[in-house]
């Protein structure tokens, strides 16, 4: 059996292929799309996280394809029809970088709560701005909003409510008898929106939720608010996040992905001299435990496939 790696994981968990596989671990595939294409000519499997496109063009590439591990749970970088069509399994490491991207959106939020972290230069030039950094706020007694409310979103809640905070949420999906809404406030968008201090997003990118959290969305919520986004980049209107921490309707933002991945220096202009934001590279679920156990995840239910589980 010959398995493909196009993006970077663990190496230690390839170990867990053993005899029988021939494993081709090459990160830079996914920025050579000639070479990844003729890698894939007789793979069994292949292993991405979220920019390698497996769509029409890859599986023709990939007669033998059998499975598609997914270093993650996001999928809009695979064609699933695609794949369905051809028999090709896919298989998403669900849960494994969960406690990752909850401590993202707690830290995050405590962070741009507080104001209190971004001194070193004052402090360094011998400054002593404690009248500002001490007005920060604590994320005790505060409502954390969630756009979704799947796995990790319900993770989050979980630690949101240790933290002393209340937790509302809008998933039109998830019955309303769930057990995972015992606690929580079960709102419509526009409730969410206006109770939120601090809105976190976990949802999939797709038609309806495109540039969703745009200027109209963000004039419903509190002046002040918090947003964070570790889900999708499309579901933000990025230059509308701006125009609204520039003007203080919102008194933070940290986002994690972005409508043009890898961001450019171009596309990440916009966001310069903005206050009280944080930019990360999509790592919100990459942490090296998270790295650890979605790659282990990943190689196991790739065997499973190629051993006819």
């Amino acid at each position: 059996m010959r398995v493909v790696v196009s993006e970077f994981m663990d190496e230690t968990a390839l170990t867990n292929f053993g005899d029988g596989y021939t494993v081709n671990y090459d990160p830079g595939l996914v920025d050579n799309p000639a070479r990844l294409l003729e890698a894939l000519s007789d793979a069994d499997a292949i292993i991405v996280r979220n920019r390698t496109l497996v769509n029409v063009e890859f599986l023709n590439a990939a007669p033998k394809l059998k499975v598609v591990g997914r270093l993650g749970v996001g999928l809009d970088n695979i064609d699933l029809d695609a794949c369905k069509e051809r028999g090709v399994e896919v298989c998403p490491a669900v849960g494994a970088n969960t406690l990752s991207v909850v401590e993202y959106v707690i830290g995050t939020a405590m962070a741009l709560t507080r104001t209190a972290y971004a001194s070193n230069d004052a402090m360094i030039a011998g400054e002593w701005p404690r009248g500002v950094l001490g007005n920060g706020g604590e994320v005790s007694g505060r409502t954390i909003g969630l756009f979704g409310f799947g796995g990790i979103a319900q993770a989050v809640a979980k630690h949101a409510i240790s933290f002393g905070m209340s937790v509302a949420a809008f998933d039109p999906y998830l019955p309303k008898d769930h057990p995972a809404w015992e606690g929580i406030k079960n709102c419509t968008t526009d409730e969410l929106l206006g109770l939120a201090d601090i809105l976190s997003l976990h949802v999939p990118l797709t038609k309806e939720t495109a540039d969703m959290i745009d200027a109209v969305a963000i004039s419903k919520m509190k002046s002040g608010a918090v947003l964070i986004n570790t889900a999708r980049g499309g579901i933000v209107d990025e230059n509308a996040v701006v125009a609204a921490l520039k003007s203080g309707k919102l008194g933070g933002a940290a986002l994690d992905v972005f409508a043009a991945e890898p961001l450019t220096a171009e596309a990440g202009a916009k966001f310069s001299d903005t206050p009280n934001l944080i930019l990360t590279p999509h790592i919100a679920g990459v942490t090296f435990e998270g790295n650890t156990r979605v790659s282990f995840v990943t190689v196991e239910n790739v065997m499973h496939v190629l051993n006819g589980g």
